[in-house]
């Protein structure tokens, strides 16, 4: 029962045996008798518990939000992180989002938690986030830690058992040769925990999951999800839901998602396993990803959608709003994902002017912006 993953992740917790201290390790079962779930806390005596730590404290979640990315090279390397704060103090904006663990899979910054340490992480990238996240703090920035879910080559690689396969042989690749794991491998599930419980314990104010989803490019045809068990792909997300809602819920810091933007519009599952409806009740805020670059030619009816910001903008939230309110959910959950890069046309400050406008005329006050590069179009920000 991927006896392999297990011991991957506890061969630095062994030692913690000797000289007092007891490990405990649970056992659950989910679903079915061979679908083994596995759940873990480390207990320490108090002879060999460390210095006791400054208490962390968490800023409560902005309203409205008003948010930027910042890549975690970027928010350990001084040179560039301090022009960013800088613009960032002087702007609207009231929270950075930064990553916890990215497309690479690895943790940029070093853990606490013996079973992330397990893992292993790029110390090099954030040495001390304790430290920055205080001073973002004192900045009074609200900080998100964003973690990369089913998108990770490293887990994927080490574990092969339980990634996505590829019927021509091997583990499956998406045309950035990035790697998946399985999203129905519950093993891996109480992972995302552990990094949740880890991003509070450093002072993070929330934990945001995305790539919550099932692969959406390349070679599809030839990837294989052995651990659906014949369930529908929004059905094993809406488990994986239920359960991060379940063992997230005492942190007492937010939890929210990053979907696709069509998932306001469609009712189906695209393919990726995300259905609106099936998302929301277990976050406290959702973000769809409505970059107007990121539509198809055609879509409601505009021949290049990245040309009109505001329209599909305004189209895609309002019937998000609509959905959320058929369901009885407070619509500012929505928090959507706005565009400062250029793809499919150049971006600068009146496009970004028409999604934020776009995002209040659907009813909605709260935003997010990114830009991979982290170069943001600094007059499109100015405090009102």
């Amino acid at each position: 029962m991927l006896q392999r993953f297990f011991r991957f992740l506890w061969r630095d917790i062994v030692g913690l045996v000797a000289g007092g201290a007891i490990l405990l390790f649970g056992w659950h079962v989910w679903g079915s008798s061979d679908a083994l779930l596995y759940d873990s806390g480390v207990r320490i005596s108090s002879a060999d518990a460390p210095p006791a730590e400054e208490p962390v404290e968490h800023i409560s979640t902005p309203k409205p939000l008003r948010a930027v990315y910042m890549s975690s090279w970027v928010a350990g390397t001084e040179s560039v992180r301090e022009p960013l704060l800088r613009f960032v103090e002087n702007s609207e904006v009231n929270a950075v989002m930064i990553d916890i663990k990215d497309y690479t899979g690895k943790i940029s910054f070093p853990v606490e938690n013996k079973i992330i340490d397990a893992v292993e992480a790029d110390e090099r990238r954030i040495p001390d986030i304790r430290t920055l996240i205080k001073r973002l703090h004192e900045k009074n920035l609200y900080v998100i830690g964003r973690v990369s879910v089913f998108q990770d080559p490293y887990i994927a690689r080490r574990v092969p058992e339980i990634a996505v396969k590829d019927s021509r042989g091997g583990i499956w690749k998406d045309k950035h040769g990035l790697n998946f794991v399985d999203p129905g491998a519950e093993y891996y599930w109480s992972y995302m925990v552990e990094i949740a419980r880890e991003a509070e314990h450093v002072g993070f104010d929330e934990v945001n999951f995305d790539y919550i989803r099932y692969p959406s490019d390349c070679a599809l045809k030839y990837a294989i999800f052995p651990y659906a068990k014949g369930r529908e792909r929004s059905v094993v997300l809406e488990d994986f839901f239920k359960y991060l809602r379940t063992n997230t819920r005492d942190l007492g810091i937010p939890i929210s998602a990053d979907v696709f933007g069509l998932t306001t519009y469609s009712t189906d599952d695209l393919g990726i396993g995300q259905i609106l409806e099936k998302i929301v009740p277990y976050f406290d805020y959702v973000a769809p990803m409505v970059y107007p670059s990121h539509y198809a030619p055609g879509f409601e009816g505009y021949k290049n959608p990245a040309e009109h910001p505001y329209e599909i903008i305004l189209i895609s939230m309002k019937r998000g709003v609509e959905r959320l309110k058929a369901i009885n959910e407070d619509p500012q959950k929505l928090r959507p994902w706005i565009q400062d890069f250029d793809l499919g046309a150049e971006y600068g400050a009146a496009e970004i002017f028409k999604q934020k406008q776009a995002i209040h005329d659907a009813g909605l006050d709260s935003w997010m912006s990114w830009d991979p590069a982290n170069k943001y179009t600094k007059e499109a920000y100015k405090k009102q």
